[in-house]
């Protein structure tokens, strides 16, 4: 690996330059550090608060190569050109203060990387920004948590594509691997691109953990089912199509027990906290006119957590049905897990339909089986299911919709009648089940040739004269009715939002 430029004892210069550096010492930004020095690539460090260099130094990487500096020109200073340097600090108005002070330092061509959880406009502005000094820049999504960061990450990259073949080999190298082997990290796509994916993989997330908070709440309010036997249950439903990594934790979960031997979980306030990140999906989603509407009610569930003062007044008003459950046990759990596994699927045929609008939307081209692969490791929406997502775009990358992928076709046809009992029996009993509900609605939603929308746009012409158009006519021509006789032939003009 060779020597290092500055000694981590008195900073003592030697020949060897850096292949890349990292601004942020925080646990994902040391964890990324040490997971490039295992993989041989000589890494300087640097943070604002120059204490946490000394730490780090004389901690977790004690003993490596690591190059420690104490200054912004002293940290570029150590760098081969290019200059790689990555950012691994809060987003938002801070990364654009450490952009603003590393660019004067900075030659043509040296790049700049945003390891944050930045929102994909700061990145698309970043990106145009450094563009115009002949600067690159990568916006890139880490998933995996610091675990994932410190054993290997999924990683999406965007930005500058003449930056791509200078990061790839170490990019690649750290990334998890799939079970064949391939890097869960490739190029994503122009501009806001990367933290464009990222974001809409931590609103499937947000999806992935509510469903499944709906499956606990039905095993325990409906059939009343403790700690251990959901363990157990969900330790099986870990063996079969929803073998994952939110799956695997939380069977882990509900074993894991507090110092009086009871169960942790049951212990936990149930107010969920959130950093904005589905949020923002939910938002663009509604801009791009997508109906991503699990992701949209996993955020307004987050909300409604958090109103638990008054939640607890309203429970002393209305009590909801009180009625035992009669039925097979054994037959409703494998109910609620295929609901579980179809709405799932909903929310993943929603997502990459968000994604596919985002890219004709922004001029990306986005390959969908590429981002499954990158999310089957390391990511925390990891499972079996994404090899069946990238055989879909395999198959053919201009699907619309999942759903008309034979394989979801096949699981959504066989999965129907378990989750539309499952929903009903959540509205008999009082339990709410808003993603379970919106995955079926959107479904029932998606597969109608018809829905009353003919009605909503005659309401609309009637009080706006918003005009429709007619079964019986050309789709560009648009029409407008004097409904009452005193309204005029005045019409709104036609756009949509």
């Amino acid at each position: 690996m060779g020597k290092q430029l500055f000694t981590q004892a008195d900073g003592g210069r030697m020949d060897k330059k850096a292949d890349i550096g990292l601004i942020g010492l925080a646990v994902m930004g040391q964890n990324l550090v040490l997971n490039m020095n295992d993989h041989g690539y000589l890494v300087a460090v640097y943070n604002r608060t120059v204490a946490k260099v000394d730490a780090f130094l004389k901690g977790p990487a004690q003993g490596t190569p690591i190059i420690g500096t104490y200054s912004l020109k002293e940290f570029v200073l150590t760098l081969k050109k290019p200059c790689k340097i990555m950012l691994m600090i809060r987003a938002g108005e801070a990364v654009d203060q450490m952009i603003d002070e590393i660019v004067p330092l900075l030659e043509e061509s040296d790049m700049i990387i945003d390891g944050g959880n930045s929102h994909y406009p700061d990145s698309q502005r970043r990106y145009e920004n450094l563009k115009k000094k002949n600067l690159l820049f990568i916006g890139t999504g880490i998933s995996g948590g610091e675990e994932g960061a410190r054993h290997g990450p999924s990683i999406m990259p965007g930005g500058s594509q003449e930056a791509w073949k200078e990061v790839k080999p170490i990019f690649q190298s750290i990334a998890a691997k799939s079970e064949e082997g391939d890097p869960c990290c490739d190029w994503v796509g122009d501009g806001g691109a990367g933290h464009y994916v990222k974001m809409v993989h931590n609103g499937i997330e947000y999806g992935d953990m509510q469903i499944i908070c709906e499956a606990y709440h039905l095993l325990t309010s409906k059939l009343g089912l403790h700690a251990d036997e959901l363990s157990n249950i969900f330790s099986k439903w870990n063996e079969t199509e929803l073998n994952s990594y939110l799956i695997e934790i939380t069977a882990q979960i509900f074993g894991f027990k507090d110092e009086d031997k009871k169960p942790l979980v049951e212990k936990i306030l149930d107010v969920a906290g959130q950093k904005g990140t589905g949020k923002w999906t939910g938002i663009s989603a509604f801009d791009l006119g997508v109906p991503v509407t699990l992701i949209g009610e996993a955020v307004f569930a987050r909300c409604l957590s958090a109103l638990k003062e008054q939640r607890m007044i309203v429970s002393e008003q209305f009590k909801g049905p009180e009625k035992p459950f009669e039925g097979n046990k054994e037959m409703l759990i494998e109910d609620i897990r295929q609901a579980l596994y179809a709405s799932k699927i909903i929310s993943y045929v929603q997502g990459f339909m968000l994604m596919q609008g985002a890219a004709e939307e922004m001029g990306w081209n986005l390959n969908c089986g590429s981002i499954a692969l990158m999310w089957r490791g390391g990511c925390i929406i990891r499972s079996r299911f994404l090899k069946k997502i990238k055989e879909a775009f395999d198959l053919d990358p201009h699907f619309k919709s999942l759903l008309l992928a034979p394989f979801f076709k096949g699981e959504i046809q066989k999965t129907e009648p378990s989750w539309r009992r499952v929903v009903s029996h959540a509205v008999e009993y009082g339990i709410p089940v808003p993603c379970f509900s919106t995955a079926l609605a959107f479904f029932d939603g998606y597969r109608s040739a018809c829905l009353p929308a003919n009605l909503l746009q005659a309401q609309r012409d009637f009080f706006g004269a918003h005009t429709y158009q007619r079964i019986d006519a050309p789709k560009e021509k648009f029409f407008h009715t004097n409904w009452t006789g005193t309204g005029g032939d005045i019409s709104s003009s036609t756009y949509n939002v």
